[in-house]
């Protein structure tokens, strides 16, 4: 009898050595929206990204002044030109991509009639909700606003937090949105830095305008940035 407690134990220690730990918590992500018909962004913050390679080495090396990118979405793909006149905003938007940074990314603000909005990491993470539009890689952009560059449907600009307290109207590190409607979207000339443009999939950015959104101008739906990649 004795014997028999001893097994009886040592088979309870061994079930109990190779039980499966529990699923682990997502890795605490981290920058910036408002109310207000602008594309602005909140308190900027710092965030931690296990980056991949988005696309070959060898495609992301051929780009020019100008790079194509394929924005690609769970609502349709998307090409952007990126424009020369804002090499800050260019090579920031570049290397993010190259990175990987977007991918699993949200569009978390549509308003019909105004823009589509996204490239904020906390997105990734269901359980920050209440944050999104406030993550970001923590930093900013020096404002490139270029003369002549305006709000036309299709145009890619970079979020920012408001005038009174970023009067040098200086862009979000990786927050961007895209004009779905170019009347909606005047009144931002010259206050936003424009860094490109939508060249082929205008129709994409209507059928995510056309996202059914919660109070706060979230899209019930989940709308994804499957990847960005350089265009063939």
């Amino acid at each position: 009898m004795k014997r028999l407690c001893i097994y009886i134990l040592a088979a309870l220690v061994l079930f109990a050595a190779c039980k499966k730990p529990d699923n682990p918590q997502p890795a605490e992500g981290t920058e910036e929206t408002t109310t207000e018909q602008t594309p602005e962004t909140n308190n900027p913050t710092t965030t931690t990204m296990n980056e991949q390679p988005a696309a070959p080495a060898d495609k992301w090396a051929e780009l020019g002044e100008e790079p194509m990118l394929k924005i690609k979405t769970t609502d349709g793909t998307m090409t952007v030109k990126l424009y020369a006149e804002t090499p800050l905003h260019r090579d920031n938007f570049v290397k993010l991509a190259r990175s990987g940074f977007y991918n699993g990314l949200l569009f978390h603000r549509i308003i019909k009639g105004f823009m589509i909005q996204g490239g904020d990491p906390f997105t990734k993470d269901s359980t920050k909700i209440a944050q999104f539009g406030t993550g970001g890689p923590g930093y900013t952009i020096p404002a490139e606003i270029v003369a002549g560059k305006t709000h036309k449907k299709g145009a890619l600009a970079a979020a920012r937090r408001g005038d009174q307290v970023n009067p040098a109207k200086e862009s979000s590190g990786s927050q961007f949105y895209i004009v779905q409607d170019e009347e909606g979207c005047k009144h931002l000339d010259g206050e936003y830095t424009i860094f490109g443009e939508v060249v082929d999939g205008l129709t994409v950015i209507d059928k995510i305008a056309s996202e059914r959104t919660d109070m706060r101008d979230r899209p019930i739906r989940k709308v994804e940035i499957i990847s960005i990649t350089p265009a063939e």
